[in-house]
């Protein structure tokens, strides 16, 4: 495991709350966010379970069915019975997200600085070692995850994994909460 963050995620850093009709872009940025994460660092369900534990959040996320059932809410995914996200499940999600993003830090940035160094080089992503496993990684579990109306062409998916990629770098850092948070809002508009 990684560093650990300076400090915690924090809900104060969650305002505003979205609108209604926003809650389903939101869980769809949400579980691309986690996606990523897992594709990254190969965490599963316990770590996420732990750092809900860790943040106070096991009334939200208890166990493994329920954090699944959340996870089913993003409108790409694959199954029936997809659960409401409520706003404090999303930001749930967000403290979650952003609590592993901020202990897997220097694996973020290792990666980003691959793919900074293979863009300067003009190289191929997929030809780098950590980049190659995690795009196939990523779209790996796109393609087991979501539905299959959703799927998009094989570069889409690769600029889609890397743009999270990024991301995951800058809310890794001081103030990722709050920037995910606002992403989200902005980006589900």
């Amino acid at each position: 495991m990684e560093s650990q963050p300076l400090s915690k995620p924090s809900a104060a850093d969650l305002a505003p709350s979205p609108q209604p009709e926003q809650l389903d872009s939101i869980k769809a940025q949400l579980d691309l966010i986690l996606l990523a994460l897992e594709s990254l660092v190969g965490l599963g369900s316990e770590a996420m379970l732990e750092a809900a534990k860790q943040l106070g959040l096991q009334d939200l996320m208890s166990d493994r069915v329920t954090l699944w059932r959340l996870r089913q809410a993003s409108p790409l995914r694959k199954g029936q019975g997809r659960k409401k996200l409520d706003v404090d499940e999303a930001r749930g999600l967000v403290l979650v997200s952003i609590h592993l993003a901020q202990q897997y830090q220097s694996n973020i940035r290792k990666a980003v600085t691959l793919l900074e160094t293979a863009t300067a080089q003009n190289k191929p992503p997929h030809r780098i070692g950590l980049l190659g496993d995690y795009l196939d990684t990523f779209s790996n579990f796109y393609a087991e995850r979501m539905t299959a109306d959703d799927i998009p062409t094989t570069e889409h998916l690769r600029d889609l994994a890397l743009k999270l990629l990024v991301d995951l770098l800058f809310y890794s850092q001081s103030g990722g909460t709050r920037r995910l948070w606002l992403a989200l809002l902005e980006r589900a508009r």
